[in-house]
């Protein structure tokens, strides 16, 4: 069990990583006008999609291996709102692509401030899931 733990914390990290660098991309993108500057981000934020999806299924993968060794952890209060809250990460993580693929074709209808304030997002999921899942407060 605390290897599956271990692998399932290691691959989070990668994943948030992603989670955290990717809108912080878009920032410099958005502010961006050559063209080199854009194809160049336009390539890293695609690279960098593709590595923190796989984090995020290898998380997801060894999560599930957590609770499949302890079904009855899915009749705690702390461990079902852990996972209302990864599935609002899981959607972050879909617009996340949805603005790659914007960026993509050159259809980005935000500023660089608004990808700021959207960066700020998965620290506060982050805050609240590494919260529940230590302090199982309920």
């Amino acid at each position: 069990m605390p290897w599956i733990k271990a692998w399932h914390v290691i691959f989070m990290v990668t994943w948030f990583a992603g989670l955290f660098y990717l809108p912080r991309l878009f920032v410099y993108h958005a502010s961006t006008t050559d063209s080199a500057g854009i194809e160049r981000f336009r390539t890293m934020e695609s690279r960098l999609f593709i590595l923190m999806t796989i984090g995020a299924v290898a998380t997801a993968v060894f999560g599930f291996w957590l609770i499949a060794r302890s079904p009855a952890l899915l009749e705690t209060g702390w461990l079902r709102a852990k996972l209302a809250l990864v599935l609002l990460l899981v959607g972050y993580h879909a617009w996340l692509g949805t603005l790659v693929q914007d960026f993509a074709a050159g259809r980005n209808r935000h500023s660089a401030r608004w990808y700021r304030w959207f960066n700020e997002l998965p620290s506060l999921l982050l805050i609240a899931i590494v919260l529940l899942a230590v302090l199982r407060p309920f």
